[in-house]
């Protein structure tokens, strides 16, 4: 095991446990990562950096949400690889960008599906939406939940496309703050 892997376990160990420090620590680890990782991405499958921000939000809240599927006795890297990898690929399905770049990875990758989990986290997303102003969550519904395009989200909610990006990375923003100060109490 890296040093990385030992360290960043730690964090996921304590955060479990309660501790809100260790869990904001993990997060703005994982979220330094993830940034990396996606301009890297991106920019291989000819898409600009720009994107980057709101994959890293949208990992960082699906680990926030998830975070009771890890096994504690499997490495943590990997598991984070693994919701990082799919949201990347859920963007770029999104975007009707090419897939030709990003080759499905070894089997031993893929965590197997869990039907409750996922009933629970969408509980848990929905009831932190309530939260954000109206067309902050029907953008955020209709690209990140419903999987519709953003031309067809402003449609949906009777914005502009671009008024829909500044809805989705705006809430995302607000979703992570408000994650973020649930952790702390």
């Amino acid at each position: 095991m890296t040093t990385l892997e030992i360290e960043l376990k730690a964090l996921m160990l304590a955060s479990l446990d309660g501790n809100a420090a260790s869990h904001r620590s993990l997060l703005d680890r994982l979220s330094r990562r993830l940034r990396a990782y996606y301009k890297t991405k991106l920019v291989a499958v000819g898409r600009g950096i720009a994107e980057a921000e709101d994959l890293v939000q949208e990992a960082i809240l699906a680990i926030h949400l998830k975070r009771h599927t890890y096994d504690p006795r499997e490495p943590l890297t990997p598991w984070v690889h693994a919701i990082a990898r799919y949201k990347l690929i859920d963007f770029l399905r999104r975007n009707r960008a090419s897939l030709a770049e990003m080759p499905i990875d070894a089997a031993d990758e893929v965590m197997a599906h869990d039907d409750n989990a996922d009933a629970e986290s969408t509980h848990d997303i929905r009831r932190l939406m309530q939260r954000l102003p109206e067309g902050m969550q029907c953008a955020i519904g209709a690209v990140k939940l419903d999987g519709l395009s953003v031309a067809e989200a402003a449609k949906r909610c009777g914005l502009s496309e671009s008024g829909v990006k500044v809805n989705i990375h705006r809430g995302l923003k607000a979703l992570a703050a408000s994650i973020a100060r649930e952790t702390r109490t």
